[in-house]
């Protein structure tokens, strides 16, 4: 997957399209990313030890890969991720400005 934790994202199709955010945590199997701050849903909640009244609560949800492009930290571009190989190491280079991520 050529997105990693940490990096800036911003969001290219769904209810949240523009948005940035940074990714929080990536699902390699089901090829999705969890960003906070991004596709929020509501949650009914039961009442519980942390809820002692209940109530409606906002839930991340992972969104899928397809549907962000990551931004270079150089050229502030939403950009496709290559790859190029230096000294035996496979390196990430944003497709634009040809520099390294």
């Amino acid at each position: 997957m050529k997105i990693k934790k940490g990096d800036k994202i911003k969001v290219m199709a769904g209810k949240d399209k523009g948005r940035d955010g940074k990714v929080e945590k990536v699902f390699e199997n089901a090829g999705r990313v969890l960003v906070t701050g991004i596709n929020q849903y509501k949650r009914h909640v039961k009442k519980n030890d942390q809820m002692p009244q209940g109530g409606i609560v906002d839930v991340p949800r992972p969104i899928d890969v397809s549907k962000i492009m990551l931004v270079c930290p150089k050229c502030s571009k939403a950009v496709r991720v290559g790859y190029k190989m230096e000294k035996n190491k496979k390196v990430r280079i944003c497709m634009k400005c040809e520099s390294k991520i």
